[in-house]
């Protein structure tokens, strides 16, 4: 009791001072019935109005000329137990449902006393957003654009959230986020979303040097991602994000995207550039040699799927489709090899390959063996020697293994047939007979080739 009558002393000297209280006329405040009421000058009851103390606080008159208490005043304003008005701070108030609170809200009154209604706030270096009625909000707010916390601040960065209702029905059940979703909100706490002009809806936008990719909603994508739309042949408009959303780049073991069909594995090495695109090239031998990726000093070729290919292929090395050769691709490392090997080509047969430090195919002698698009050329069975011709080139007498004669005064065929050669193996007569300069015999074998 004796502090209620303190308080009531200090809310009388904070009204009253410089009034004269004895004289019911005055101009000022009085206290009548345990109310406190203001008189303007002619006597009368000052109503629906505001008038300061003399501690210079505004309070409020209300219609019936008593000061308001802890009541909203005008629906904008707020004045607390002592009638003065709230201002610069945050004010809990409970909502009163038939005499009974039901939940309480935050409000934010400004320097003039006015409650954020309907606007974003900037308090303390975070921004706060208040609806019609000046309450604080949570969760997805402003067409699900930003997301306030439990403490109605706006999020800003990376955060895992619930999706906003109706945005949820692909949620996996099984997802190890359990439902949530990654959004990504700038400084100010907007959500970032794609343009409404993207190809199919997705979009990729770099954040910290790192790039992620985002559906039309916000949410942030993981795993392969179509960004260009259906109906290629190729994957070059995929990419393929983890599970923390950064797209992969460098080496990538994965299953291959869905409805994408054309592989040989349920799982495939893929390889992302910086940029996070995906290697591919064109089908198997129509490549050229400018299709050709190095990674780390090595030489691969990626079809349309983006898998790296293998084994023995027709690569040309110009525009014209009369120039071309043999690279041949290693089955496990998938990368160009060079030097003497024995490739199973495309009908079974084991043959001698031979392939430069560039991994192209060898045409000519090498080690008195002669060579045509890097496949050892040899006599048929039977025949002992024959007379093999090089497109562009010379002639040359072989034997069945593949053997050149040199510097050959005679050697006879199985038919008797008598042949001649330079210091090169370069055929110069048959029988006695000059044929310098001349396409006789028949020509090299190319590789049979895998497409």
């Amino acid at each position: 009791m004796k502090k209620k009558g303190l308080a009531v002393l200090a809310l009388s000297l904070a009204l009253s001072a410089g009034c004269g209280m004895e004289a019911m006329a005055a101009t000022g405040w009085a206290s009548e019935n345990g109310k406190w009421v203001y008189y303007d000058s002619s006597g009368g009851h000052v109503t629906n109005e505001w008038k300061k103390g003399a501690d210079n606080k505004w309070r409020y008159l209300d219609g019936y000329g008593e000061m308001a208490v802890n009541s909203w005043v005008e629906d904008k304003y707020y004045v607390d137990s002592n009638g003065i008005m709230i201002n610069n701070q945050w004010l809990q108030l409970g909502t009163s449902i038939n005499g009974a609170t039901d939940e309480t809200h935050w409000y934010y009154f400004t320097e003039s006393g006015k409650a954020v209604m309907d606007a974003w706030k900037k308090i303390n270096s975070k921004w706060y957003h208040f609806d019609s009625e000046g309450i604080m909000e949570t969760g997805w707010i402003e067409d699900n654009m930003y997301f306030a916390g439990d403490d109605g601040a706006a999020l800003i960065g990376w955060h895992k959230l619930d999706p906003p209702d109706g945005q949820d029905d692909d949620v996996d059940p099984f997802d190890e986020l359990e439902g949530k979703k990654w959004y990504y909100f700038n400084s100010s706490g907007k959500k970032y979303v794609p343009d409404s002009n993207t190809v199919n809806g997705y979009t990729e936008k770099r954040i910290d040097g790192t790039y992620y990719c985002f559906d039309s909603n916000g949410a942030m994508q993981t795993g392969w991602v179509d960004l260009a739309g259906s109906g290629r042949d190729d994957i070059s408009g995929y990419r393929f994000y983890g599970k923390d959303g950064k797209a992969v780049t460098g080496w990538y073991s994965a299953e291959p995207p869905e409805g994408v069909s054309g592989y040989e594995n349920d799982v495939e090495w893929f390889y992302f550039g910086k940029n996070g695109v995906p290697k591919t090239g064109p089908q198997e031998g129509e490549a050229t040699t400018s299709d050709f990726i190095s990674i780390n000093n090595k030489k691969y070729l990626f079809n349309p799927l983006g898998v790296p290919v293998y084994g023995l292929q027709r690569v040309y090395t110009s525009r014209s489709k009369n120039d071309y050769t043999a690279f041949y691709f290693d089955e496990n490392s998938r990368t160009s090899q060079k030097g003497k090997m024995t490739i199973e080509e495309e009908d079974g047969t084991k043959s001698t390959f031979y392939f430069q430090d560039t991994g192209k195919g060898y045409t000519g002698v090498k080690d008195n063996s002669l060579y045509y698009m890097g496949k050892l050329q040899k006599a048929d069975e039977g025949t002992k020697y024959e007379v093999i011709h090089i497109p562009g080139g010379s002639s040359y007498v072989v034997n069945t293994s593949g053997k050149i004669s040199k510097n050959s005064a005679g050697v006879k065929d199985a038919d008797g047939t008598k042949y001649s050669t330079n210091s090169s193996g370069v055929l110069t007569k048959i029988d006695g007979v000059s044929v310098s300069g001349s396409d006789y015999g028949r020509e090299a074998n190319e590789p049979i080739w895998k497409h």
